[in-house]
């Protein structure tokens, strides 16, 4: 299991744009890949996106991969979409690798499943025509939090419901983490080294297209 944590830094609103941009890039090469991916975000104060996130991979070699392509800094090459006039170009996100969990460690907190709204989707995703067609997706709403994940790997809703509470579970934990370590000085001092190095990716323009 890899943990890495997206950060912005002290930046401006760019960067959390630039931040939301990755991690949808993240989840699009994740799912390529066939690995696991858990994701929590910060707050997002005005709909520019949050100021940080913690992603946690599994999936063996192809998750190690996908960590290794991300870790460092990473530029994003655009004018500004909410400073039209502003001269700055360059935003910057910071990603870190954060301590393996130890093993058999009990992060994950235990849901009521009272506290869930569980929703019944058709099923889609990669697949074609062979796809299941059937209603056996389950998109679940944590009420206390509002946050949602959807599965829909499973054939059936029973066990979709059960996946989709581990990861809820998986997601409140990571944003207790991250509530705990964004604000850090540790973590700025380290996204600010990030910053001043080679970024390990580049994107540019207002379709994030990397170069």
């Amino acid at each position: 299991m890899i943990r890495l944590l997206f950060t912005s830094g002290r930046g401006p609103a760019e960067c959390r744009i630039a931040l939301a941009n990755a991690l949808t890039v993240l989840e699009r090469e994740a799912e390529a890949a066939g690995v696991s991916l858990d994701l929590a975000t910060s707050r997002d104060p005005d709909g520019h996106g949050p100021a940080s996130a913690i992603a946690r991979i599994d999936g063996g070699a192809g998750a190690a991969a996908l960590a290794g392509a991300w870790t460092g800094s990473i530029l994003w090459v655009a004018r500004s979409p909410v400073r039209p006039h502003h001269k700055r170009k360059n935003w910057f996100v910071g990603v870190l690798r954060l301590a393996d969990e130890p093993a058999g460690a009990e992060t994950a907190p235990e849901i009521d499943p009272r506290d869930v709204h569980f929703e019944a989707l058709r099923a889609g995703g990669p697949g074609g025509q062979h796809q299941n067609k059937t209603e056996s997706a389950i998109r679940a709403v944590h009420i206390p939090t509002g946050r949602a994940v959807v599965a829909r790997e499973e054939r059936s809703q029973h066990r979709n419901k059960a996946l989709a509470l581990k990861r809820l579970a998986a997601q409140l934990a990571l944003a207790k983490e991250l509530a705990a370590i964004a604000d850090s000085q540790a973590i700025q001092l380290a996204h600010d080294r990030l910053e001043r190095g080679r970024p390990v990716r580049t994107f540019e323009g207002e379709g994030f297209t990397e170069r």
